[in-house]
Parts: structure tokens; C-alpha cells; sequence
């Protein structure tokens, strides 16, 4: 099994696809994959906001501007794309946090962010009344 194959989702099964369009994650191969180079640890699926791109622009991140040189169609409201569990982080912290996909964000959130910080948040899990 190559190490691709093997990668593991937050709950612990297989890494699940986040989005193809647009083509997002560390590697753009659409999975929230991360490598050891990958300095911000591109691992939350999220779903986009708009409060939440206002947020990290004002943390000195552009999410909203294309940069076709490195690949980056620039985002928008609903886009599914792989964000830095850090800056997911932050963002709960300040109260923006956008929804995630636990099935399509890697296990390393978990270095980084307790998992019962992100059941909440989770679009992907059924909900009890």
C-alpha cells in the first residue's frame, strides 16, 4: 500500500476527497494530504465563508485573489478547499472557524486541534437532537 493510499482521516478511516474544483490541498490533488515541507500543515477541509476570508485577509492571508502562478483560483462563499489547521484554529478562537468535512480533513489536525473542537463544527457527521 503506498503511503498516499494510507493516509487516514481525522476519525481515523480513509482520507476522503475535499474538493477538485477548485482543485485544492497541499499537493492540488484534491486531499487535505501533507507532506513533511508542508510548513502549514494545509490538513482542515473547510468550507469557505465569507467572514472567514475577510478574517484571513486581515491576518495577512489573501484567500479571495487568484494567483494563477502558484495554481490559486482564489476563493469564495462555499468553496471546499484545505486550509491550515492553525489558522482553522485561530479562527475558532475568534469566533469564524468555517464548517469542516472530518472525513476529507488528515489525521494531523489532530497534532494540532482537539477533535472535540471540531465535532461541532463537522458537516459530515450526522447531528443528534
Amino acid at each position: 500500500m503506498s503511503r498516499d493510499e494510507a493516509a487516514r482521516n481525522a476519525l481515523g478511516e480513509p482520507l476522503q476527497l475535499c474538493s477538485l474544483s477548485p482543485k485544492t490541498g497541499y499537493l492540488r490533488d484534491g486531499h487535505c494530504r501533507t507532506k513533511p515541507d508542508d510548513l502549514g500543515s494545509h490538513v482542515v477541509c473547510a468550507q469557505i465563508t465569507d467572514i472567514f476570508l475577510a478574517f484571513s485577509r486581515e491576518c495577512g492571508n489573501d484567500l479571495v485573489t487568484p494567483v494563477p502562478a502558484y495554481g490559486f483560483p482564489g476563493l469564495k462563499d462555499g468553496d471546499r478547499w484545505c486550509l491550515c489547521a492553525v489558522r482553522w484554529l485561530e479562527g475558532l478562537n475568534a469566533g469564524v472557524a468555517p464548517p469542516v468535512f472530518l472525513q476529507a480533513t488528515h489525521e494531523r489536525v489532530l497534532d494540532i486541534v482537539d477533535l472535540d473542537l471540531l465535532l461541532p463544527k463537522a458537516l459530515d457527521l450526522p447531528r443528534h437532537s
